[in-house]
Formats: C-alpha cells, sequence, structure tokens
C-alpha cells in the first residue's frame, strides 16, 4: 500500500477504548497513533498491550488541538456521525491521512472540525464504540488502497480455477555461475545446436 497514514483520537476517557484502538492501529499498519487531551493515563494502557505497538508505532500525545503537529502533506480526517459527512464506502482516502476519531460521550471539537480536511462517517443507524469506529476505518483503508482484486461477481471467494495473471518481477534475474567446466559444456551445447 502507498503512503502512510495515523489514526487518533480527541478526549479519550476509557482505557479499554484507547487500548483497542492501539492494538488495531498496529494490526492495520498504521504509521503513527495519537491523543489529544486524553482524561485517562495513557501510559498506563502500555502495561495491557499485547500487541507491543508502544515499542513498533510512534504514539504522540497533545494537550490541545493547536499542539497538534502532523507530517508536512498528511491530510486530516476526521471520523465523525454528521448529516454532511462522506459516507465511508463513498470515500477516496488519502494518500497520506491522519484519522481522528471523537471522543465515547461526545463528538469531535469544533477546533478539531476546523482543521479537517474532510469528515467521513460509518453508514448506519446510531454511534458505535470509538475503538471499533476506528478498526473499521482502517479496515476500508486497507481494503480501498490494499492490493487487492475486485470482488467476485457471485457469492463467495474468487475462483481458484481461473488463471491468475502473473505480477509483473521487479526482481533482477538471477545470474547462476557455473564452473568452467560446466560453462565450456555450455559453449559447445550452444555452438552445436
Amino acid at each position: 500500500m502507498r503512503g502512510y497514514f495515523g489514526i487518533g483520537v480527541e478526549g479519550i476517557t476509557k482505557e479499554q477504548n484507547l487500548g483497542n484502538l492501539v492494538r488495531s492501529a498496529h494490526a492495520f499498519g498504521a504509521s503513527f497513533f495519537f491523543v489529544i487531551n486524553p482524561e485517562i493515563d495513557v501510559r498506563a494502557i502500555r502495561a495491557s498491550d499485547t500487541s507491543g505497538a508502544f515499542d513498533h508505532v510512534p504514539f504522540y500525545i497533545w494537550d490541545s488541538v493547536e499542539d497538534m503537529e502532523l507530517p508536512k502533506g498528511c491530510q486530516l480526517v476526521g471520523v465523525e456521525f454528521l448529516e454532511d459527512s462522506i459516507e465511508l464506502p463513498s470515500f477516496r482516502h488519502p494518500t497520506r491521512a491522519a484519522y481522528i476519531l471523537g471522543p465515547e460521550m461526545g463528538d469531535l471539537s469544533k477546533e478539531i472540525l476546523e482543521k479537517v480536511d474532510f469528515t467521513i462517517k460509518i453508514p448506519m443507524k446510531f454511534c458505535i464504540n470509538v475503538g471499533v469506529a476506528g478498526a473499521l476505518t482502517m479496515y476500508d483503508r486497507v481494503i480501498s488502497m490494499g492490493r487487492f482484486p475486485d470482488r467476485p461477481v457471485k457469492v463467495g471467494g474468487p475462483d481458484l480455477d481461473m488463471v491468475q495473471p502473473e505480477a509483473p518481477s521487479h526482481h533482477r534475474r538471477k545470474i547462476r555461475s557455473m564452473n568452467k567446466a560446466d560453462a565450456q559444456k555450455a559453449t559447445l551445447k550452444r555452438e552445436s545446436e
């Protein structure tokens, strides 16, 4: 998958939800994770992290929206259940993106909504758990930007009897070295043909 992404949450209040989101971010290949104005001790989550996410994914803690520093060229995408948000299945993910989710019992702040490049929503009847919303967003990114073939027309998986086109090789041909006697035999064989 080209590009990179990070994911974070504003005003998180529950350790379990943060732990879920950090572990999912690690599993989906996030390049970084962040929190803005957390209402919990974020460092305490480290003890219960069984995936080792804190050892492999950079983690940023910002006290306020003004403190947030994203990489240059990174587009901020708010995940919020708003009427005018783009529905996730219709959204083309930016190559360089940071996704921001709101707190468990509230919405993204006005300050964040003023900074986002896009707001997206998961099409559903009501809001869901912040960890689940983050995982669905990352899954959609991986599916839509990864190297997966189109889904089959018929129910089920791809037809394994179909011949799959060979992927282009980006590797150099292997050169096999021969000893002197084998090289002479090969030369004689080519000359006789």
